[in-house]
This record gives structure tokens, C-alpha cells and sequence, in this order.
């Protein structure tokens, strides 16, 4: 069953319909979905982490005018035992990461233009140890006129966070040290691209940043010593003359490094990128989602499939992978999910 099913979990907002984290098990082979329920209540949990040993999964929690992070311990039957949340006034994160061994919860919010680190203790979190606020504006005076941090998550060694911040075109490095966030180095991208998410290559140390309003992927040398990144390469995701709103959102990479994904709303589609010996991106090919507003998708552990949530058309879409091409053949969609934001498959 395991090599022929896949798990996922799917973050949402629960503005309408939702009412928190839902399950879904997918047959990889007719990506049809044999299991779809809700696994843990909680109130917009927008994005999710699980950690590496597959015990807990970490969510953004809103708790009426309080926000912050909640942590689950995932049962036997796949549901989500709330172990507690660290929530604060104002509003919640948007994005967070744990390090492999678990010790450390980290998370941007968007809304704050805050970084927190929070250690954990056989999975629930504990009170905050580092909280950063980052100052700042952009060129975009109506999107950019504060910090907006969007990103936060471990660097591969984990001697580093590494954060986006849409709102000053800022990717910032901060060495982590017994949970104490220190910044190291910044690198400054194109004025108005607005980071938004990043993702590292499996083999190489390499750094590709999804940017919101530009929808351009750069590449970035990241150098292990310093934890300084290092632009090697600024490629569009949109086709040339794209006239039509949109929002770059997600930034995904397969197993091997072979293949980079991200996800444009707008645009609705999956774009395909071929990565070449030196990490450089070529692109392959555009797929649309049969949705509309791609807010995530991930890849299987396996990279067999790809499961992408639409957030304004309430449904997930499933993809069968060419992982000798990196083609996508669409399996399934109109899969229902109410307002769904974030994937993360489990491990088999």
C-alpha cells in the first residue's frame, strides 16, 4: 500500500468552509484520491511543516485576535492531536520550518514583518527564544511599503535561517545558535520583485528564490562558510509579453536536482524549469492547473506525482511526473478541498 499510495496533508484558510487541516490519500498511479477528511481542526492554518521524523506537524494558528504557531502529533490513524500553540496579539505568520532534528521551529509573518524561533520539547513548542522585526520598504508603494516577511526556513547544514522579505527585496541570512537568530548577510534582489519563497538544490549549494510580483527564479551561490547567497541568475517564469495580474507563488525542486516547478496565480500554471550542471535554469514547459490561484503544490516523496492546491476554486489538481523529462500529465482534478493553501506530503 505504501508504494502505491501517497499521503498528504492540506493547510487552509477557513473563512467559508474549512475547518482546518485535511488528509488525502492518492493513488500515484490514477492520482484518484481514496481518503479525504479533515485531520485537525484549527483556525486558518495557512501553511504547515512536518518534521523529519514524521511524529508532528507544525501549523500556523490563528486564535481569535491572537496568532502564532500550533503544534500537532500525528496519530496512528493519520488524524492530528493539538499538542498546544505559542500565539500572540496581531496577526499570523505565514510561513514556518522546523530543523531536522525538531529542536527548532522558525516563522515569518507576512503581516508583522516578523522572524520568531521556538524551541520545542518532545514536539510541542516552547516560549520563543529570538523574535526579529524587520525594517524596511520597497519601490512598490502600495504592496511594498513596510517589511513583509514571507519565508523563513533552514539552510541544508542548518548553521543558518534564511529569510525572504517581499517587502524590501531583501533575502537575509541569520546564524541560529541555541535558538538565537544573529543576521550574517543580505542579498538584495531586483527593486519591486517582491521574494516571496526559496527552496535549495538537493546536491549543490545553490539558493532558487520564487519572487511574487516580478515571477522571476533566481539563483544564488550559497557559500557554507559565510552563509552568504550570491546571484548567479535571474530567469522569468511568465512568457514574454504576459499582460494579464499575477502572483508568483510556490518554488518546489525534484529529488535528484534534475527539475525546478513553481506556481503562478494568474498565469495558472505550473512552470517547468530544466536545471543545468551548474544549477542554471533553463526553462522546459508550462502547465496549466485546471484551477485558479495555485497558492502551493508539492511533490511526492518519490516524485511520482504533483498535487497543486487552487485556492479561489476550492480544488486540488494531481500530476503524474516524467522524472526523465520533468513533464507533467494531469491525473485527476476538481478534488474537492475547501480553501486550500498549503501540501506537504508525509513520508512512506
Amino acid at each position: 500500500m505504501a508504494n502505491k499510495e501517497a499521503i498528504a496533508y492540506i493547510g487552509t484558510y477557513t473563512k467559508v468552509e474549512s475547518e482546518g487541516i485535511y488528509r488525502l490519500h492518492i493513488d500515484k498511479k490514477t492520482g484518484e484520491i481514496t481518503q479525504n477528511k479533515l485531520a485537525g481542526k484549527m483556525d486558518n492554518p495557512t501553511y504547515l511543516k512536518i518534521t523529519e521524523n514524521q511524529k508532528y506537524i507544525y501549523s500556523v494558528a490563528k486564535d481569535g485576535d491572537k496568532g502564532g504557531v500550533a503544534a500537532f502529533k500525528i496519530q496512528e490513524d493519520g488524524s492530528l492531536e493539538l499538542l498546544n500553540q505559542e500565539v500572540k496579539a496581531g496577526n499570523p505568520p505565514c510561513y514556518v520550518d522546523s530543523s531536522r532534528d525538531g529542536d527548532y521551529v522558525v516563522s515569518a509573518n507576512y503581516h508583522l514583518g516578523t522572524i520568531i524561533a521556538y524551541p520545542t520539547h518532545k514536539g510541542a513548542l516552547k516560549e520563543a527564544s529570538s523574535e526579529l522585526q524587520h525594517i524596511g520598504k520597497g519601490v512598490n508603494p502600495e504592496r511594498q511599503e513596510k517589511a513583509h516577511a514571507h519565508f523563513a526556513g533552514f539552510t541544508p547544514d542548518e548553521k543558518y535561517v534564511i529569510t525572504c522579505d517581499f517587502g524590501t527585496d531583501f533575502v537575509t541570512t541569520y546564524a541560529i545558535k541555541n535558538g538565537v537568530l544573529e543576521k550574517v548577510s543580505d542579498l538584495k534582489v531586483k527593486a519591486g520583485s517582491g521574494p516571496r519563497n526559496l527552496v535549495f538544490h538537493p546536491k549543490a549549494s545553490i539558493a532558487y528564490i520564487m519572487t511574487e510580483m516580478a515571477a522571476d527564479v533566481v539563483v544564488a551561490a550559497y557559500d557554507e562558510a559565510s552563509g552568504a547567497l550570491t546571484e548567479m541568475q535571474s530567469i522569468p517564469s511568465l512568457p514574454a509579453g504576459f499582460e494579464g495580474e499575477n502572483k508568483g507563488s510556490a518554488i518546489h525542486i525534484s529529488n535528484d536536482g534534475r527539475f525546478l516547478y513553481v506556481s503562478n496565480r494568474g498565469q495558472d500554471a505550473v512552470v517547468t524549469f530544466a536545471i543545468d550542471d551548474e544549477g542554471k535554469l533553463s526553462l522546459a514547459a508550462t502547465t496549466p492547473v485546471e484551477g485558479v490561484g495555485p497558492r502551493d503544490f508539492d511533490l511526492d516523496p518519490t516524485g511520482e506525482i504533483l498535487l497543486v492546491s487552487n485556492e479561489n476554486t476550492n480544488n486540488v489538481t494531481v500530476f503524474g511526473v516524467n522524472q526523465e523529462t520533468g513533464a507533467l500529465t494531469l491525473l485527476q482534478k476538481d478534488i474537492h478541498v475547501p480553501e486550500p493553501v498549503c501540501v506537504k506530503f508525509i513520508s512512506e
